[in-house]
């Protein structure tokens, strides 16, 4: 695991799931299904109408293939990476 803690820009599909991405100038197609991260305890009790980060198998381009973890920063309003997996 790679800890990052980038800003990405992220293109979501209508059900607010992860498409594809851009990090690092590379654009990465997600190539999975992503899987909701359980990043707010808060959510037990009073679960959002959508999970705040995602799993998900992204493959660049260039063929470049990884896990990544990205969670939405409501208060900026922008996608932070959080890590990375090869």
């Amino acid at each position: 695991m790679t800890l990052v803690g980038a800003t990405v820009t992220v293109w979501t599909g209508a059900e607010g799931i992860p498409e594809q991405f851009v990090w690092a100038g590379s654009r990465f197609r997600v190539t999975d299904t992503p899987t909701p991260l359980d990043v707010d305890y808060a959510a037990i009790t009073h679960p959002g109408a959508m999970p705040l980060g995602w799993r998900f198998q992204g493959t660049s381009d260039s063929g470049d293939c990884r896990m990544f973890d990205v969670l939405y920063d409501a208060a900026r309003g922008e996608w932070q990476l959080l890590h990375t997996y090869l």
